[in-house]
């Protein structure tokens, strides 16, 4: 029983995490479409890793 508990919360655990990483990976590409109109190289350089870093995450999870 107590294996079935922990397998439920973990799976809701794991759905959470990838609702999160859906909206910042929406926040990150409407950052990099901000930086992209502003020609802000910095912004973009480090806006494209955080979205690497997601997407790793997203892969992880098996979400993508």
């Amino acid at each position: 029983m107590k294996q079935l508990v922990n397998s439920t919360k973990a799976k809701k655990s794991e759905k959470e995490r990838t609702a999160v990483l859906r909206m910042e990976l929406d926040y990150e590409l409407a950052t990099l479409f901000d930086a992209m109109t502003s020609e802000n190289d910095k912004l973009k350089t480090t806006t494209k890793q955080k979205l690497e870093k997601i997407r790793h995450e997203l892969l992880k999870l098996k979400a993508l």
